[in-house]
């Protein structure tokens, strides 16, 4: 099958179109709508963009649910400001993404189709939906908790998390889902209410980012695979895809990366601080002692903590999973959905286009959140440890995503003057490394375990 793009990808000079209003959607040769930002107030601009709603959707329902994993298990200490790291690392992964989208108005995997060929397109776009699909079911398992909380039963649960992102493919304007998806990312603050209702200590707090302690007591497979859980709630390859294609189906272009870099930091930052108040409402559980396991089939957390910090800070802490999911749902089936339809020549791949101008497009948004709902509605599955294990496997995959998309942000030929800087580069490998490494650790101590061979 030929690559999407209506132009050769290797000319004399080397440079895609930068119209990526244009290019978002050539396949199927459809005007793209006005940018959004010309629409909003320049402040407000800001707030809404594929940056923050990356950042923000990475805040997802195993995202949530780790942090607050690692505050019951460990409580306050060296996971808080590791916490801080990871975002300002994705930050950094996000700016590249943006950078290349706008630029070159390509998505992230129509680019990898064209600079790498075939065959890898196809393995990133395979892997993205396979793991798309376990993330998708975790969100749905969120979504689920969090509704139960309030006495809603699974199944309608779940059909409210398949009925969200019909609504957003039927919406037939980028902008519309945008706004819809930024709208529940706001509610993610309800986490930072939760974290009050648990009145942490501001001194413990002060400390724990201050000096990275107290560290562990038991630094075994456990904490290996919270530390890798953690990465994988912030760094993770659908958020690549998303960021990229996402860029190109808003209309941004070259003259608007600053204002992406802008997006994205606030994102970041905000994401941040209402990730490290998930895992400091869940401390009081670490204080407890609460065993977490009993929980992994009701509603989770929320009914943990209500007996500890009383039913108003426990109904928040389940309206904030239902929230994260909603985001995830959203902005993940997007990523899908994107990255299938740049596989095919012609194919729409933009929420400008309605459901029978890109069939493929919104089939794969709708389809896969379906699928998800079905499997999360089996009796007996493992909740927790779904949603831990989710953002493992992101850990694992990463960085051979992360590497594409050094390669392609570094390359002259495509991203002239827009290209990495050598500082942006180097850290960018060093957060590639991290991330293998974490992934590989976590395997090892896992490996050895099973081995009855307890090395720490």
């Amino acid at each position: 099958m030929p690559p999407p793009s209506d132009i050769a990808f290797a000319q004399a000079n080397g440079n895609l179109r930068s119209n990526a209003g244009d290019a978002a959607i050539t396949g199927a040769r459809f005007a793209p709508k006005r940018r959004i930002g010309l629409r909003l107030p320049a402040v407000a601009a800001l707030f809404v963009g594929p940056g923050a709603l990356a950042m923000l959707g990475e805040n997802d329902g195993p995202s949530m649910l780790s942090y607050a994993t690692s505050g019951a298990t460990y409580g306050l200490g060296f996971l808080l400001p590791f916490i801080l790291l990871t975002f300002a690392a994705a930050y950094v992964v996000q700016e590249m993404a943006m950078r290349v989208g706008a630029v070159t108005g390509r998505g992230y995997g129509e680019l990898v189709f064209q600079r790498f060929g075939r065959l890898w397109g196809w393995t990133s776009a395979v892997d993205l939906a396979l793991t798309n699909l376990i993330t998708l079911i975790t969100e749905v398992i969120a979504i689920r908790l969090g509704m139960g909380f309030f006495g809603v039963p699974p199944w309608a649960a779940v059909a409210c998390a398949v009925l969200l992102v019909a609504i957003g493919s039927w919406g037939g304007r980028y902008s519309t889902w945008e706004r819809l998806a930024a709208g529940l990312a706001v509610f993610n603050l309800l986490f930072v209410a939760v974290a009050i209702f648990a009145r942490p200590s501001p001194d413990h707090i002060l400390n724990s980012i201050a000096t990275w302690s107290p560290l562990p007591k038991a630094a075994g497979a456990a904490f290996l695979m919270i530390l890798a859980s953690n990465i994988g709630a912030t760094v993770t390859p659908w958020m690549l895809f998303f960021q990229q294609s996402a860029s190109v189906d808003k209309g941004m272009s070259r003259r608007d990366v600053r204002r992406g870099r802008q997006n994205t930091a606030i994102g970041a930052v905000i994401a941040a601080v209402t990730g490290c108040a998930a895992l400091v409402a869940a401390t009081p559980l670490f204080s407890h002692h609460i065993d977490m396991s009993h929980y992994q089939g009701g509603a989770g957390f929320a009914e943990a903590l209500r007996p500890i910090i009383g039913a108003p800070g426990a109904a928040l802490f389940a309206l904030g999973l239902v929230e994260a999911g909603a985001v995830a749902m959203l902005t993940i089936s997007a990523s899908s959905a994107y990255s299938i339809a740049e596989m095919i020549s012609g194919a729409g791949r933009s929420f400008n286009a309605s459901l029978a101008q890109a069939p493929l497009f919104h089939a794969t948004n709708i389809g896969i959140a379906i699928l998800a709902g079905l499997v999360v509605l089996i009796p007996g599955a493992p909740l927790l440890t779904l949603s831990l294990n989710a953002n493992l496997l992101a850990t694992i995959l990463m960085p051979a995503a992360l590497v594409f998309l050094l390669i392609m942000s570094s390359d002259r030929q495509i991203m002239g003057a827009d290209a990495n800087s050598r500082t942006t580069t180097v850290l960018g490998v060093a957060i590639a490394v991290l991330v293998a490494l974490a992934g590989s650790a976590y395997a090892v101590a896992g490996f050895l375990s099973a081995l009855d061979i307890h090395p720490f």
